[in-house]
């Protein structure tokens, strides 16, 4: 796919890049959302369960993972012809946090994954962010079979600051993961006091 396009005066140039973090606990969806939206091949660095997490990681309510991220997931997406973001998914447990000041840095913002039967897995991303000063929002992916909050109960139950977005999400749905984007974008734009909307490409 090229992505050179064209300023006013005809002169080809490069759409600007962003990275962009999603982030959340372990089995909340990253590596789904990731896969789900980004138009290349992602990349992936997971890893088969091993008796070393046993009694580190909490696998409770996600008993059926056998893999794990255990450096990052990368993938890419156009959301308009002069923007594209790079998507770094972060490891969700504590051992591998040792990664994320190296994944965070010159991050745009990041999307901070909750899953509502495990809400208290979002914590550490959201502090993380929150001390950091990074822009995020809270999206809450949409288990099948997982109890159906209302968004101010999500973000009551998460203390969120009333300026953070809480949107829902299908990680395993393109549409709704690239929305999910959209709305960071426009959480930040807004943020720096700006009001023009990406215009989304055809997808």
């Amino acid at each position: 796919m090229d992505y050179v396009t064209s300023d006013r005066e005809g002169q080809r140039t490069l759409p600007t890049a962003v990275k962009i973090l999603v982030a959340g606990g372990f089995g909340v969806g990253k590596t789904t959302l990731v896969g789900a939206v980004s138009e290349t091949k992602p990349l992936r660095t997971e890893e088969v369960l091993s008796e070393q997490g046993v009694g580190v990681d909490d696998i409770t309510g996600v008993e059926a993972k056998s893999t794990t991220t255990v450096a990052m997931d990368f993938g890419r997406i156009t959301i308009s012809d002069d923007l594209v973001l790079y998507l770094f998914g972060t490891p969700g447990q504590d051992r591998f946090w040792f990664v994320w000041d190296e994944l965070a840095l010159g991050a745009l913002g990041a999307v901070v994954l909750a899953d509502t039967r495990r809400l208290d897995g979002c914590f550490p991303s959201i502090d993380y962010f929150e001390q950091a000063g990074l822009p995020f929002i809270v999206a809450v992916n949409c288990f099948d079979g997982a109890r159906r909050y209302g968004l101010e109960e999500v973000r009551l139950a998460l203390d969120l600051d009333p300026g953070v977005p809480v949107v829902l999400c299908d990680a395993r749905s393109r549409q709704s993961s690239k929305d999910a984007l959209i709305a960071l974008l426009q959480h930040v734009m807004k943020g720096r006091g700006l009001s023009r909307t990406p215009e989304p490409v055809g997808y």
